[in-house]
């Protein structure tokens, strides 16, 4: 088995990044990085509250009751955006995604004012100073993204400002699955478990603070983790789309979030899961959907809720990394493919800002505003530059018009979220 790990000391609150950064010995994989383990650790900031003064600032319109019913069910380095493989009016016409024009005449026939100053940040600073290769990032308009090594892609930045973005986003989801961290029917007394990509880590803190008898391994391309984690916890950076690096039969648990858009092969990544799981043992797989919609037509197709989907499936497209994940069912499919059994599943319409009548649903909508509002750019940038033609100042005035969108309650926007869970037969 090829090992390509490395290791290291310290994660996301590493400023130095150099110094940490030590050959491991002849026993250690040679691709993990691995963090440090204190006597102490800071688990997860509570959320609560936070989004209060951003909801009271909102002017919400509530939608019906027909509408509402339905809802229930670093070496930074500059380097070009992938290579677009058609024209913006090209794209256009094929996918039905509007010029990026468009955005900035919108405003002006409205006689709109746009805030667009705070669309974009200016930071350039990367997560860390680290020299190899691995860890190269490239930088779009300021912003820091995973550097394409090997298969590993990532589409959203990695830097703290979409970090801050990704744990309110945690809380979002926990609150969706009613306080759960997962769904598959876990025993107490599982040995090994791991996150694949794990981004800041925070569901594996959560999770190794529940089983604290359970070594938890997060694994992601990028080392934006913590370095104050629980001492059954450690972080590995790896790439999930290459042979992973645990034995066969190996993992009690293999738990699986938000990689819709970076997987080539779903098959395959499902294969792997499969082989190094013991028998008996579960799979399960959480996934958005990049599209928003509504059940009373309040987000139109033209309108820069309706557009954001079609720019991630278009770009997808693009990349050989699709977002329609959950549309063509591909969590089920390739689980049956790879064998498992007792597939089970969630589908959930998860709602954006605080405009549903129900206590519950407002919550989680104002939590997704919160995550989308902390960095809008963090998860456009990159496709923005995939598809090709768009401007920084086109780019900053779509995000000006679907923040003021979101905020303004009119548009009852939701979008699909899907759990899959299954086990390894016993007789594997």
């Amino acid at each position: 088995m090829h090992d390509r790990r490395l290791q290291y000391n310290e994660g996301r609150d590493n400023k130095a990044g150099c110094e940490s950064l030590r050959v491991p010995d002849h026993e250690t994989p040679a691709h993990v990085f691995r963090l440090s383990q204190p006597e102490s650790y800071t688990s997860f900031t509570d959320l609560q509250g936070t989004y209060n003064t951003m909801s009271d600032k909102n002017e919400t319109e509530q939608p019906s009751s027909a509408a509402q019913g339905t809802v229930e069910a670093s070496a930074s380095h500059e380097s070009p955006p992938p290579a677009a493989e058609a024209g913006p009016a090209e794209a256009s016409h094929s996918s039905g995604i509007l010029p990026p024009q468009h955005w900035q005449q919108a405003a002006i026939n409205a006689d709109e004012t746009i805030d667009a100053d705070s669309a974009l940040g200016d930071n350039n600073s990367s997560t860390a100073s680290i020299t190899s290769s691995i860890l190269k990032y490239r930088t779009i308009l300021g912003r820091t993204f995973h550097s394409e090594q090997g298969d590993a892609h990532y589409w959203g930045a990695n830097d703290e400002r979409q970090n801050e973005a990704m744990d309110i986003n945690h809380h979002c989801q926990t609150l969706r699955l009613d306080g759960k961290l997962f769904l598959a029917p876990l025993s107490n007394d599982i040995t090994n478990a791991v996150d694949i990509g794990t981004g800041t880590g925070v569901w594996a803190i959560d999770f190794a603070d529940d089983f604290p008898g359970c070594e938890v391994i997060g694994t992601d391309i990028s080392p934006i983790q913590p370095s104050w984690i629980p001492p059954n916890l450690q972080f590995q950076i790896d790439d999930c789309t290459k042979e992973w690096t645990f034995p066969e039969d190996s993992l009690d648990y293999v738990h699986i979030r938000f990689l819709t858009g970076c997987i080539a092969d779903w098959d395959a990544l499902m294969k792997e899961a499969y082989r190094c799981l013991k028998p008996g043992g579960y799979i399960e797989s959480m996934e958005p959907s990049a599209n928003i919609q509504s059940d009373d037509d309040t987000v139109e197709p033209d309108s820069a809720m309706g557009q954001w989907g079609k720019i991630f499936v278009e770009g997808g497209i693009k990349m050989g990394r699709t977002f329609t994940v959950v549309e063509d069912e591909l969590q089920n499919k390739a689980l049956r493919k790879a064998g498992f059994v007792d597939i089970k599943e969630q589908k959930h319409k998860s709602p954006i800002g605080s405009w549903p009548k129900d206590e519950k649903l407002r919550e989680i909508g104002q939590y997704a505003q919160l995550s989308m509002e902390q960095d809008f750019e963090g998860l456009i940038l990159f496709m923005t530059n995939v598809l090709g033609g768009w401007s920084r100042e086109e780019i900053q005035v779509y995000v000006a018009h679907l923040r003021r969108e979101i905020r303004s309650g009119k548009k009852h926007g939701w979008y699909w979220q899907k759990v899959v869970w299954a086990r390894k037969p016993d007789s594997a």
